[in-house]
């Protein structure tokens, strides 16, 4: 399912250029534009779905994007450690309202974020 207006959706229709780093029949990684972190990548479902929460639903397809962020990992040399961040809602800073990571690494990440 697509959402027509949303940004990331028309990431995977191929309207929108995203530089793709690793992909999956269920899922698309890709480089944040605004990276906050040297390696900053986003993993998204292909079904649209506003959230992390809501994409609990879909178990195999949930499973499949944290596997595609530790394979992006892997692949990035992520050695030492990584963050996953997924925000929820816009009071969590969710601008864009379809469930995807945040996969940070390649520097030390402080505790507690935010």
């Amino acid at each position: 399912m697509i959402a027509p207006m949303c940004l990331f959706c028309r990431i995977l229709e191929g309207e929108v250029p995203a530089q793709v780093v690793a992909q999956t029949e269920a899922s698309l990684a890709f480089r944040d534009i605004d990276g906050k972190a040297p390696t900053h990548v986003l993993v998204i479902p292909r079904r649209h779905v506003q959230n992390l929460a809501e994409l609990a639903e879909y178990a195999a397809e949930l499973a499949d994007v944290v596997g595609l962020a530790a394979r992006v990992a892997q692949d990035e040399g992520l050695d030492l450690g990584y963050r996953l961040v997924a925000n929820t809602g816009s009071q969590a800073g969710q601008t864009v309202h379809h469930a995807h990571l945040h996969l940070l690494g390649g520097r030390e990440m402080t505790w507690p974020p935010g």
